[in-house]
């Protein structure tokens, strides 16, 4: 075992989504290149992942399917396509896999709870405000931003319910100075001052469990309780290790945690929360807690509901999966939001991995079989360019080592690419094509080559924890065994002779137009081919007499006013079971709109979505007068007698016509 001190970090503990997209293996293929680059440094690392597999979103979607929430989860999580396979796919090197359905997690997260309560910092009481199902988050009403949740945007409702509660508030000041005794604890920045603030607002004891969500761990001593998502989610950093049940048995060993790197949006919870209850439970605190941004297409958040997810299978079939870790590591500033699109991604691998990486090694390798058969000893030092290329490599492994220290990670593949740029630079100003043209020039043409090999070793060597699979390529174009290219063997001259073997390119040079019709036409082809094919009807069989209006003029359609509006608020009515009122915003005033949809949609289904409306009805009164109606919610039939709302992302604006 290395003498150096283990290593320990945790990617967050994913939602088991049923269509993963490209921006779930934004954090864990950057976990998994510092936990790689780690183990090379000769450090015992813990890599740690998995799924948080409890709460009502999780409840919802299961009954939706017509299964059980276990039944729900374990094909997300183990079957084909699922999380498993995404992470093996993207050649994600962890250590340990937790499910927070797993029996162990369960057992330790009960005692941990009970622990809190036995200490008086867990207590029962009534929960009376706002909550939002998509982030699992209560908010008070100061929280809110224009009636709706300050992470998502998304609709919240009316929430009452007996509830336990963490008393997080006792904990405030000792949290405050945590942040100013360790001012690394929470990264960015500007993460950390936006913790401080909501802190110096008033810090809210924690709700921790529901009587109205049956899919989660039950409170050990209050059985019709179930414990709230967070509880149950942060435990697993611990409990992952052994802590409270004897699965693992290595807490000792890693605890506390080196990194949790965590999503932005969850951030609150990682840095006030979860260190709020390891203060209450008397055990040590992380070191650090990272929150990255978004990986982002066309300027928003990647989201099945938005439609806007970019598949992974795709993008790894057609550019490799280094090509895709690459572009994720490199381009997207580590700690701020990123954008991906086809364009910068295809320019990203042209230009790094195919002319400056792909390109350096296939001439090289070509001309040292051309000029010395493929064998080549080093014969030769100190010519023109040589010391400064060697100065270059010299220092690129402290400064790559000195950027992931500070998690930089884009920042430590430019150093890498320096060193590649350099080399490729230094052909041409010692041009060894004519070097080659006069026999007395042949010692000075193996030095330039060798320095060239020298060159690609290290880089290969240094690429190993972000570009797994290239690397080993390169090792074997240049002769060398796996375990040659190894963090020991960094220094220029570790090796002194080379026999090369020319392999195929590796990231061909793209045609940027034309792939990108190509990509969009798979991309298109996949999701289709992901759709639910339609029920098939007999050749014979027509559809049924459908009841028709009179035909209208086309200025009569005219007449009819459609836009867009957002529902402000919804709420059933004592007098009728089939009627919602809903207060919308049309996009220049507020109205009360009536509408007949009680029996499919719930008022927190509602609030916060964009429908379509037909704005220009005249008002009529309802319930005998009791009720004024100011236009009508458009909706579908569906074939069960049920009712579809139009409904609109949230990009279309209130007041957007319909046409």
């Amino acid at each position: 075992m290395s003498q150096k001190k283990p290593f320990y970090i945790t990617t967050p503990i994913y939602y088991p989504s049923d269509k993963l997209h490209i921006g779930h293996s934004y954090t864990t293929v950057a976990c998994d290149a510092l936990a790689r680059f780690k183990r090379m440094q000769g450090r015992e690392v813990l890599l740690l992942t998995g799924t948080d597999e409890h709460g009502q979103k999780i409840q919802d979607k299961a009954a939706s399917k017509g299964v059980t929430p276990k039944e729900y989860v374990d094909e997300i999580v183990e079957g084909k396509g699922g999380v498993k396979d995404l992470w093996k796919l993207m050649n994600i090197s962890y250590d340990r896999f937790i499910r927070t359905t797993d029996e162990y997690h369960v057992k330790a997260c009960q005692r941990i709870f009970e622990t809190l309560y036995n200490k008086g910092d867990i207590y029962k009481s009534v929960y009376k405000g706002h909550y939002c199902k998509p982030c699992e988050t209560f908010w008070t009403e100061s929280q809110l931003k224009e009636g709706c949740c300050p992470d998502c945007g998304g609709a919240v409702y009316e929430a009452e319910e007996e509830a336990y509660f963490f008393k997080t508030s006792k904990y405030a000041d000792r949290l405050l100075a945590l942040y100013e005794e360790n001012p690394q604890f929470i990264q960015p920045e500007s993460r950390k001052n936006e913790m401080i603030s909501f802190i110096k607002q008033g810090l809210q004891d924690t709700c921790v469990s529901r009587t109205t969500v049956p899919w989660g761990i039950p409170v050990p001593f209050d059985p019709k309780h179930t414990m709230y998502v967070w509880v149950d989610a942060l435990s697993n950093y611990i409990t992952a290790l052994g802590y409270e049940n004897d699965a693992y048995n290595d807490y000792d060993t890693f605890w506390p945690a080196d990194i949790h790197m965590v999503g932005k949006e969850i951030l609150r919870f990682h840095t006030i929360l979860w260190p709020a209850m390891l203060m209450a439970m008397e055990q040590p605190l992380p070191h650090r807690v990272f929150g990255h941004g978004w990986l982002l297409l066309d300027g928003g958040k990647m989201s099945k509901s938005k439609g806007n997810v970019v598949d992974p299978l795709i993008l790894c079939q057609r550019y490799s999966v280094d090509a895709i870790r690459y572009f994720l590591l490199r381009e997207i500033p580590f700690g701020n939001d990123g954008n991906f699109s086809n364009e910068a991604l295809i320019n990203r691998i042209n230009s790094d991995l195919a002319n400056d990486l792909g390109n350096l090694l296939s001439r090289t390798v070509a001309m040292v079989e051309k000029y010395f058969g493929g064998s080549l000893t080093n014969q030769y030092a100190g010519g023109a360019f040589d010391a400064e290329l060697e100065e270059v490599l010299g220092a690129m492994p402290g400064r790559v080592t000195a950027c992931m220290d500070d998690l930089l990670i884009p920042q430590a593949l430019q150093e890498i690419f320096k060193s590649i740029q350099r080399a490729n630079k230094y052909i041409d100003e010692t041009a060894p094509w004519a070097l080659a043209k006069d026999e007395a020039n042949r010692e000075r043409l193996a030095g330039v080559l060798y320095h060239l090999c020298e060159s690609l070793r290290l880089a290969a060597c240094m690429l190993t924890p972000f570009l797994p699979e290239t690397a080993k390529k390169m090792a074997q174009q240049l002769g060398l065994a796996e375990e040659e290219i190894t963090f020991e063997q960094l220094s220029f001259g570790a090796r002194s002779q080379y026999t090369v073997h020319k392999g195929e390119a590796l990231f061909p040079r793209i045609d940027a137009a034309k792939e990108l019709e190509e990509l969009v036409a798979a991309q298109a082809a996949m999701k289709q081919q992901a759709a639910p094919a339609p029920e098939a009807k007999p050749a014979e069989t027509t559809g049924a007499p459908l009841e028709h209006l009179p035909e209208i003029a086309f200025d009569d359609f005219c007449k009819v006013e459609m836009r867009v509006a957002k529902v402000l608020g919804c709420e059933t009515i004592p007098e009728s079971k089939k009627l919602l009122k809903l207060t919308l915003f049309d996009g220049e005033r507020e109205r009360t709109i009536m509408s007949g949809i009680a029996k499919w949609y719930k008022p927190e289904d509602l609030i916060g979505r964009h429908v379509g409306i037909v704005a220009n009805l005249a008002a009529r009164p309802m319930l005998k007068g009791k009720y004024i109606s100011e236009g009508m919610v458009m909706a579908a039939d569906l074939p069960d007698g049920g009712a579809s709302v139009m409904f609109f992302p949230q990009e279309v604006a209130p007041g957007s016509a319909i046409h």
